[in-house]
């Protein structure tokens, strides 16, 4: 016999363990830009900038070396500090965590954009 209460509470979603942030004004600047690029009315502009550059969206550092989120994003543009410069100025666990973010900014598009550049998305 199976409990039937406990099917339908809803579970809690899951939560990353809080990291420590080394450095913080470099990653809060990359964190800003990532917001910034993924907002809802400029993601599409972000994907469409990949897709003419031939950029598979999980491919993180190929962002980083060819500057796209600069060209994405005005404002880090005009920081004095590339994505990549602020990226590498980031300890390995501050890495992984911007890393992180950009991949479940990714998934976090509306289904029907992810639909529309789907060729984005597959794995190689």
């Amino acid at each position: 016999m199976t409990n039937s209460s406990s099917q339908s509470e809803p579970r809690p979603a899951f939560q990353q363990a809080g990291l420590k942030v080394e450095k913080l004004e470099e990653f809060e600047q990359l964190q800003s830009a990532l917001k910034r690029v993924f907002d809802q009315q400029r993601a599409e502009s972000f994907l469409r900038l990949l897709q003419r550059k031939g950029v598979p969206v999980r491919d993180f550092e190929r962002v980083l070396r060819e500057r796209l989120l600069e060209a994405a994003d005005a404002a880090l543009a005009k920081g004095g500090k590339g994505a990549k410069q602020l990226y590498e100025a980031l300890s390995v666990s501050d890495q992984a965590q911007i890393r992180e973010q950009y991949l479940t900014a990714l998934e976090d598009i509306d289904l029907p954009l992810r639909e529309k550049y789907r060729k984005l998305y597959r794995y190689y």
